[in-house]
């Protein structure tokens, strides 16, 4: 037997392609700000570089009876969380009376990149309250409707002086451009490439007619990625009305599959964060869960969170490959996706994609190592299209490796892993581990 590895040999069971990339909505690589949105960057020089570094989202119209509009985070695991990160679960739990830290009401975003404010004690805790008091002084809103971001080197504390000062100058810039979120994009980036950005728009159909909901996401983080309920840091924003418990459910169902399956080093940060904030500007009663719009929503954020987790995992540092692992024929999609995510995860395998080593071995070690069972006579698995192991006819398949590896000199690889014992599909993305990354981060601070 030969060919792909999702053939007609595989039956009824649910194809890995279908519930994973057709059932989402189309997403464009562009910035577009949803209406009830505004933002601005500037240089402050916390980056050596002199490359914009502090960047702000604001919500409302700019008017002095703008509401504060929900929100739900997503924060890292790490047992060291950075000054940002309390700060933005204390302030989102003071929003709400009976909130948990992970959603609730906000007014604005600071953002700063250089400088992570993790591992500063008091003092870290202290700048950033400092700069969120600051913002919301500017803003002329509540110090709990501000939350923050911050990125870079970790044990280096903030610059309050140039921060506070560049806020004062660019609180009265934000505005509603594309170009304005574009710039947010770019100012959060440290040893990324390229910004990442992703857009959608999803019509709905509801008692007032057809309307159409606008989902825009940014997103920075190219290494130590190595999420687990948590993200890198990423901001998506919604014109569409939903509650914050309402988005609090959908940002934990994309992450799952998203940003919870990239894997660059396998290191997790101390300052991971995404939010979702929702002004309503598109109008309309508030999104229901459940509901058909509120499906709609949610494919639209989990469609722009795994066009943003695949930039990041393609942007990966030092990567050449955007490695794709997608699971079928597991008991269960949470079997798929920590096979997958095994995959991915793998030096090894890692190593082997650089190389355009087509070690099917490496794949198959990965994937026992996820602690799932395998029934080794029915596992299968296939590289870049070609079927190179069938465990139900003798195991290791004759293939022409340098047609696979000529395949594998791209700027994407798909490896496709069947474990023909269910109808479980999962997916993950990686990069591969080249001796750019070693460099890179052998010299990070110097």
């Amino acid at each position: 037997m030969s060919g792909t590895l999702l053939d007609s040999s595989i039956g009824a069971r649910r194809s890995v392609l279908e519930p994973l990339e057709s059932r989402l909505p189309t997403v464009t690589r562009r910035a577009v700000m949803p209406a009830g949105f505004r933002a601005a960057a500037a240089t402050v020089g916390i980056k050596l570089s002199g490359r914009p570094d502090l960047a702000l989202i604001v919500t409302g119209l700019g008017r002095d009876d703008d509401p504060p509009v929900p929100a739900a985070a997503i924060f890292t695991t790490n047992s060291l969380p950075a000054a940002p990160v309390r700060l933005s679960q204390d302030h989102l739990a003071r929003t709400l009376r009976t909130g948990s830290g992970s959603f609730g009401w906000t007014r604005a975003i600071v953002a700063t990149s250089g400088s992570a404010n993790a591992a500063t004690g008091h003092d870290g805790d202290a700048d950033q309250a400092a700069i969120a008091g600051h913002l919301a002084s500017a803003l002329g809103v509540q110090v709990e409707q501000i939350l923050a971001l911050s990125t870079g080197i970790i044990g280096s504390r903030l610059p309050v002086d140039r921060i506070t000062a560049g806020i004062d100058r660019l609180a009265p810039e934000v505005n509603d451009s594309d170009d304005a979120l574009e710039a947010f994009a770019a100012a959060i980036c440290t040893t990324d490439s390229r910004i990442k950005v992703a857009t959608t728009s999803v019509p709905i159909e509801d008692a007032d007619g057809t309307r159409a909901f606008r989902v825009s996401g940014v997103a920075k983080g190219v290494g130590m990625i190595h999420p687990r309920m948590a993200t890198m840091l990423a901001a998506i924003l919604t014109d569409a009305p939903a509650q914050p418990a309402t988005l609090d459910a959908i940002l934990r169902a994309a992450a799952s599959t998203t940003w919870n399956q990239l894997s660059v080093d396998g290191d997790t940060s101390t300052n991971d964060t995404v939010f979702l904030l929702a002004s309503g500007a598109a109008g309309g009663p508030a999104i229901q869960p459940g509901s058909p719009s509120g499906a709609a929503l949610a494919r639209a954020v989990e469609a722009v969170a795994r066009d943003l987790a695949r930039q990041q995992a393609a942007d990966g540092e030092g990567a050449t490959t955007l490695l794709t692992c997608q699971v079928s024929g597991a008991r269960e999609d949470a079997e798929a996706r920590a096979l997958a995510r095994s995959v991915v995860s793998s030096s090894l395998v890692k190593a082997a994609v650089h190389g355009r080593d087509p070690n099917w071995g490496r794949i198959a070690a990965a994937a026992g190592n996820a602690g799932i069972p395998i029934d080794p006579d029915r596992l299968r698995i296939a590289i870049a299209g070609t079927l190179v192991f069938d465990g139900s006819v003798s195991g290791a398949q004759a293939f022409d490796r340098e047609t696979v590896r000529a395949a594998m000199d791209a700027p994407e690889l798909l490896v496709r892993v069947d474990l023909g014992v269910g109808d479980g599909v999962g997916e993950a993305f990686g990069c591969d581990l080249t001796e750019a990354y070693v460099i890179e981060n052998s010299e990070y601070t110097t």
